[in-house]
């Protein structure tokens, strides 16, 4: 199987990094945490509750996409990344092909509920809003797999990589 280049997508509180993270884990390839490659004034904004906009997150893309388009042939990575917009997307596939992705989805109110017990993160619950309102879900001629949250993170994992093994053999 060809090592995967996947972006695991969706608002914050979603699961994103504990699914990349066991993912990655399960079938051998590196784990970027996204949220790591945020300059300081990113995090300062979400953490002061202040939306980023696209020109914010143009940087962090662009410190993504640099990881990505240095992976040679027979490297593979999985990222933790909102990709909120078409546009990230289209422009971290620029930097990658092959690159796949793979949205978490699920309620408000389940979102709502991470966020509220997630403890030491930046991201206060207050932003849920504005990501929901800023996420437009890959339209299908993005061939993103689309995964409801409410399920357990194993199950997901074990869903993408039943997903990888017909798409990358």
């Amino acid at each position: 199987m060809t090592p995967p280049r996947l972006i695991i997508m969706g608002v914050s509180g979603c699961g994103k990094s504990t699914v990349g993270l066991r993912l990655a884990q399960r079938i051998g390839v590196p784990f970027l945490e996204g949220d790591a490659l945020h300059p300081p004034r990113n995090v300062a904004l979400m953490a002061a509750g202040t939306p980023l906009t696209d020109a914010d997150r143009a940087g962090w893309l662009d410190a993504i996409a640099e990881h990505l388009s240095a992976l040679t042939p027979d490297e593979g990575l999985i990222v933790s990344c909102s990709a909120l917009k078409r546009a990230y997307r289209e422009r971290l596939r620029a930097s990658t092909p092959d690159l796949q992705f793979v949205h978490l989805h699920g309620t408000r109110a389940l979102l709502a509920a991470r966020l509220g017990g997630r403890q030491g993160h930046y991201m206060p619950p207050a932003l849920l809003d504005s990501q929901l309102d800023t996420l437009e879900i890959p339209s299908a001629d993005e061939a993103a797999l689309t995964l409801d949250i409410a399920e357990p993170a194993d199950l997901l994992v074990a869903q993408i990589e039943h997903h990888l093994q017909f798409n990358l053999a």
